[in-house]
């Protein structure tokens, strides 16, 4: 073990953010911290890394051992070039290096004794200088830096130009090249494009050391992550597996705690009836054994109702028109910027229902395609044309279709006038924006809610052909998987861009690869086009592999047809005994409303005889009294049998 966090609490304003977590990480292991924005994962990383105290629990680092962190926002302020900041990280080796290479000038020089002591300390140093890899650590370095999307043009480029994104690569690459014994990353695929994020991925399942990662990148945390730490309402829970493991063990136990609670509430509802009947029968022995199941009912733990998938983040997306079969048509588009030419002769088009990705490294002109498409730049050549009865909604990956000085209820109210109060407020509700939320100005919003306010008029648009630009930025998982079901009952057309593989593979249809300025045409998801992608560049070894798991369901399908002939016996079988319950629990139920039925009749028939024994007529014939009295008693014995049947059929039907 390198890691331990044991009993960590920590709240904020009375807050708890987090409460009595417990989970480690073993040497070497790649685990995962996920949770819904605000959970508390980026504030566990701040009190594994020392920056804040908890109130609690302890945090200890196995003895000798190093760790590295990566913010969300790293402060980078340097006069450096981004390779002399990447080297900083190296310097001990470069002055090795130097330190040897004076060595073996001095070595001219020296003789006897002197030159054989010399020899000892240069041998010392070079094989110091080998383990270090000193020999390769230039060629390391500029693996990383163009692992990273940084072309060797940049190298030169200072840390101050750079932007924000571009100094996080900066900070990760300083990291990658320390190689602590774990690394710490916060969301660190948030600034890289696929070809990156694919590179970080094979770096980070080969590292030697241990990683603990934040992120919201679903296939980046099914690639590496084999454990998964849940931030859930204060509650830290570990899963082993990467996250589909995670989400499918995550609904097992959902649907469990559900079940569990129901079944519960149905007892306690059970429990309850039978104690309102006991007390009805109004005898000593039913009323004592009432009050002892009132006991026993006391010292039941009632269970919480398990939270609903943030079921209170609602999309639904619904054209108002359907549109003509050919939505859109982009002939020989050609764009450029200051004499750079991004694409030229560009042409694909989209029928109705489709939806297409536009995938490809960052600058190669996706969110350019878009603007052009929505007359918000020009293009220099080409033609675009929109079908008949297509409407359009568009959402901006930085938001320039919100107004900035307007609040969240101004923005929908102004954008749609025909909405009345109560309207507005439940389409805000709708996403997560409730009572005085709704006045806060959008400059002061966070990006995960301008993407929700964002998402909230794209629903009210109706529109029935939707051009997203990178629609999970600064969505949570949830959220992203809330966005998922909704686009995939869209009945409308879909354009979008995105570098979210695992939202890729849920909504695409058909991909358009960007690249070299030009688009290649893919029919299927995000695994689809990576298989072809990998066929066309050969890369035979992931071919293989996934040529093997195409063999493994192969094989599993002709084992389940091996095997159809026994799971029919035990179906038959299971069948007949499902049969034999129902049967069973039918006589139950039968036999439990008849006794009902004869406690009615006998109760009523007591009630008569205490009429009769009442009235004038017979209050003074000692003969019908003594029959009466000789009835009730005997109604009374069968009562008392029947009250014992009924409470024993009840158990029965409700165990």
């Amino acid at each position: 073990m390198i890691l331990s966090c044991q009993n960590i609490t920590k709240s904020f304003d009375g807050k708890t953010i987090v409460s009595d977590a417990n989970f480690h990480i073993e040497d070497q292991e790649k685990a995962a911290i996920v949770g819904i924005n605000g959970a508390g994962k980026t504030t566990l990383l701040n009190i594994i890394m020392g920056k804040l105290s908890p109130d609690s629990g302890t945090v200890a680092l196995s003895k000798g051992k190093t760790i590295g962190y990566l913010e969300q926002h790293p402060v980078l302020n340097s006069d450096h070039t981004i390779y002399d900041e990447l080297m900083s990280v190296k310097s001990y080796l470069v002055a090795m290096e130097q330190q040897i290479r004076d060595m073996e000038h001095e070595m001219k020089h020296k003789s006897g004794a002197m030159l054989e002591q010399l020899m000892e300390q240069y041998s010392r140093l070079t094989t110091q200088f080998e383990m270090e890899n000193g020999y390769s650590y230039k060629s390391e370095l500029t693996g990383v830096l163009k692992g990273l999307g940084f072309d060797e043009a940049e190298y030169d480029k200072p840390i101050n130009t750079l932007s924000g994104g571009q100094k996080t690569r900066v900070a990760l690459g300083k990291l990658l090249l320390l190689s602590p014994d774990i690394i710490l990353l916060d969301e660190p695929t948030n600034h890289l494009d696929m070809n990156a994020i694919r590179w970080l991925e094979n770096y980070l399942i080969n590292y030697k050391g241990a990683v603990l990662i934040v992120s919201h990148d679903r296939y980046f945390l099914n690639r590496i992550a084999q454990k998964i730490i849940e931030v859930d309402a204060g509650k830290v829970m570990t899963f082993t597996g990467n996250y589909s493991d995670y989400a499918e063990k995550k609904q097992q136990l959902r649907i469990s705690r559900m079940n569990a609670y129901l079944n519960q509430q149905r007892e306690l509802k059970h429990q309850q009836e039978v104690i309102d009947k006991l007390k009805s029968f109004n005898r000593e022995k039913s009323i004592k054994r009432a009050e002892s199941r009132e006991k026993m009912l006391s010292k039941v733990e009632i269970l919480e109702k398990p939270s609903e998938t943030r079921s209170d983040m609602r999309i639904t997306l619904a054209p108002k028109i359907t549109s003509g079969n050919d939505v859109l048509f982009v002939e020989n588009l050609t764009k450029s910027f200051d004499s750079e030419i991004l694409f030229t002769d560009l042409s694909f088009s989209c029928k109705r229902g489709e939806h297409v990705a536009i995938i490809g490294d960052n600058g190669t002109g996706k969110t350019t395609i878009l603007k052009i498409i929505n007359g918000l730049l020009p293009a220099e050549q080409g033609e675009i044309k929109i079908g008949t009865n297509v409407h359009i909604g568009y959402y901006d990956q930085e938001h320039h279709v919100l107004h900035m000085n307007k609040t969240i209820y101004d923005e929908i109210a102004d954008s749609y006038p025909n909405l009345t109060i109560t309207e507005i407020r439940n389409v805000l509700a709708a996403f997560l924006f409730t009572e005085d939320d709704v006045f806060k100005l959008i400059s002061e919003c966070s990006g995960g809610e301008r993407g929700r306010i964002s998402l909230a008029k794209l629903m009210l648009s109706e529109a029935n052909f939707l051009i997203l630009d990178e629609p999970t930025n600064h969505l949570d998982i949830i959220s992203k998987e809330i966005l998922e079901n909704a686009l995939n009952n869209y009945e409308g057309t879909i354009l979008y861009v995105s570098h979210d593989r695992y939202f890729i593979n849920q909504t695409a249809h058909r991909i358009l690869e960007l690249e070299n300025g030009k688009l290649t045409n893919y029919l299927g998801n995000y695994d689809y086009y990576l298989e072809k992608k990998l066929q066309l560049t050969g890369e035979t070894a992931q071919q293989a592999t996934l040529a093997g798991n195409h063999y493994a369901v192969t094989a599993s399908k002709a084992s389940q047809n091996d095997s159809s002939s026994d799971l029919l016996s035990e179906g038959k079988a299971d069948w007949k005994a499902q049969k034999e319950q129902q049967a069973k629990q039918r006589k139950l139920e039968n036999d439990f409303k008849k006794t009902e039925a004869e406690i009615e009749a006998l109760e009523t028939r007591q009630t008569e005889i205490d009429a009769e024994m009442a009235s004038p007529d017979i209050c003074t014939n000692v003969a019908k009294l003594t029959e009466l009295s000789r009835e009730k008693e005997t109604l009374e014995a069968k009562l008392s049998s029947l009250y014992e049947t009924w409470e024993l059929l009840s158990e029965q039907i409700h165990p």
